[in-house]
């Protein structure tokens, strides 16, 4: 699984809203994008081959009726002329006027409050302004102050559902900005392979249900809809619902909201990727062999290392690849993840070049690598250092290229790339990103890193 194959959930966007009027035969977009109306639940709903879906159970049907004055719509947008850039859900903790949605929801007017602005909309159509009190970027929740109460039906008590592998679970919210909806599915265990705990949901969320609550059959939250994989059938997942605990028991503490969102996130930023390295950094990497090289990988929960080789009968080179990633990262905004590092090496050898032609297709593969562009609004321009070094065992040239941040300070990317120098007709290149790091945080995994490199495999 790779963390570009799961979708966040509130990616309905004005591109994405173009995208499926377009795809919709005889649906055009101001219909796609039409006013809330009835909600789904009770709506005579069909397949794109237009035959009927299932009518939602009794239970789905009781649970909406009792839940529906509680979900909100949640949407940014544009300061001028307040229009929508994106749209995701909300929901009412108690009986009091604060709402849990996900970060991702509301980045952009929390990143760029001059340009963007918050918006409620419930299941009547009435709304309002939002106030940003506190998010969670790690995972990818936010609370948000509106100008209206809740029932009381959604709680996140001291004490939380204990929930059972195979148990029903309904998540709620406005999918694809049609009109609220309730969707059933069964809880499928904790997710390890983020690097925080996400529980996984068999069933059918879409894009504009992100920060809509996700309920068991008596109307407790277990989580907040958060994504999807786009590899797969009815996967999808959800923020476990201690973390909106935790982050309501904040903002109850906290004075007033931060005036600087930017700053907040950074800060959080720089906590992950402390926990990140040094929990990469605990043991030594572990050590392959790719021909007479040993490699350096980690292979983790959240971390998965993939191998492949190349072979055809009209080339006169066979390739070995290895691929290591963390298989999540963290969404700061819709340019951005970051806090991730990933591992790759690439073993080349000749089958029938020279000394001279295979040097050539070595350099030429060395030279492709891409570091990143000096117009990157995100990120400064990468700064270049090329040496021969040695480690050892192992003569390589490296490079190393290092970006930092524009808008949160204190944070870089690291990119090292190395080749080897030791071999007329095998090459071994190695690369290792890190994103999201400190400069010391950087210099410790790329040090470590290259150190690993060596000679020892089997030829």
């Amino acid at each position: 699984m790779k963390f570009r194959h799961i979708a966040l959930l509130s990616s309905l966007t004005w591109a994405s809203a173009t995208a499926l009027a377009a795809s919709d035969a005889g649906v055009g977009l101001a219909q796609a994008a039409a006013p809330l109306t009835a909600p789904a639940a009770t709506r005579n709903a069909t397949k794109p081959d237009g035959t009927a879906l299932p009518p939602p159970s009794s239970a789905a049907q009781k649970l909406y009726a009792s839940a529906k004055n509680d979900i909100l719509q949640v949407r940014s947008l544009l300061r001028s002329g307040h229009t929508q850039s994106s749209v995701g859900s909300g929901f009412l903790i108690g009986t009091g006027n604060l709402v849990v949605t996900n970060y991702h929801v509301v980045s952009q007017f929390a990143l760029d409050p001059d340009t963007y602005v918050g918006e409620w909309v419930d299941t009547s159509g009435q709304r309002g302004n939002v106030e940003l009190l506190a998010v969670d970027v790690l995972h990818d929740l936010a609370v948000l102050r509106v100008n209206r109460s809740g029932t009381g039906f959604f709680k996140l008590p001291e004490h939380l559902a204990t929930l059972n592998q195979g148990q029903y679970l309904y998540s709620l919210g406005n999918p694809l900005d049609l009109g609220f909806a309730i969707s059933e599915g069964a809880y499928n265990g904790v997710i390890a392979r983020s690097f925080y705990d996400q529980l996984m949901f068999t069933g059918p969320i879409n894009a504009g249900m992100s920060g809509g609550p996700s309920v068991t059959g008596d109307g407790a939250v277990a989580g907040i809809n958060v994504s999807k994989r786009l590899d797969g059938e009815l996967v999808s997942f959800l923020v476990p619902a201690r973390y909106a605990q935790d982050l309501l028991k904040q903002v109850a503490r906290q004075q007033q909201a931060p005036k600087d969102f930017t700053a907040v996130v950074a800060a959080q930023l720089l906590a992950h990727q402390r926990a990140m390295v040094d929990s990469l950094l605990a043991t030594p990497l572990s050590l392959k062999n790719m021909g007479p090289y040993r490699v350096p990988v980690r292979e983790s929960e959240q971390m998965r290392c993939w191998g492949r080789s190349t072979v055809k009968a009209d080339k006169p080179f066979t390739v070995d690849n290895a691929n290591c990633a963390m298989e999540s990262a963290i969404f700061v905004s819709g340019s951005l993840q970051t806090g991730q590092i990933s591992i790759r090496h690439q073993y080349l050898r000749s089958t029938g070049l020279g000394a001279l032609r295979f040097s050539q297709l070595a350099s030429d593969s060395f030279k492709n690598e891409r570091f990143g562009s000096t117009r990157d609004s995100r990120l400064s321009g990468p700064s270049c250092t090329e040496q021969f070094v040695r480690n050892g065992t192992l003569p390589m040239r490296a490079v190393l290229c290092v970006r930092a941040y524009r808008k949160f300070d204190g944070l870089y990317d690291f990119a090292l790339l190395t080749s080897s120098t030791d071999q007329p007709l095998m090459n071994l290149q190695s690369r290792l990103d890190a994103r999201g790091v400190s400069y010391d945080n950087g210099l410790r995994v790329t040090r470590a890193f290259l150190e690993a490199l060596g000679n020892g495999g089997q030829p």
